[in-house]
């Protein structure tokens, strides 16, 4: 089973999980924001895809942070930020069989297959 992790208002976890369904892949919903996200799952998530990825600098969350808290941006710092502000995570992340995958593009798409088949 994946489990798929955003927001339940994101148009690109809506579809995701309207995809996953069309496909008959079994999963499960997990909004980071109402059911809440351990530092641990960010760093899992980033050690796998890379913070860089994991943070979403297009979100407007990212855009009300202040110039001092994106200046010189760590590992660490990142973790940090998106463990206190979740709407900076990437979304969807997909987990499966200890597989993670950020983004819901072609590529992720076919990484989604693979795990489930």
């Amino acid at each position: 089973m994946i489990t798929v992790y955003g927001l339940k208002n994101c148009d690109t976890c809506r579809k995701a999980l309207g995809w996953l369904k069309a496909e008959g892949i079994a999963h499960r919903f997990h909004d980071v924001r109402a059911d809440g996200i351990t530092r641990a799952d960010i760093a899992r998530f980033a050690e796998a895809a890379g913070w860089e990825k994991l943070l979403n600098k297009a979100s407007t969350t990212w855009r009300e942070l202040s110039d001092a808290e994106k200046d010189g941006l760590t590992g660490p710092r990142a973790l940090a930020l998106m463990a206190a502000h979740p709407a900076l995570i990437k979304r969807p992340v997909f987990e499966a069989v200890g597989k993670i995958v950020v983004g819901f593009r072609e590529a992720e798409k076919a990484a989604l297959k693979a795990v489930s088949a």
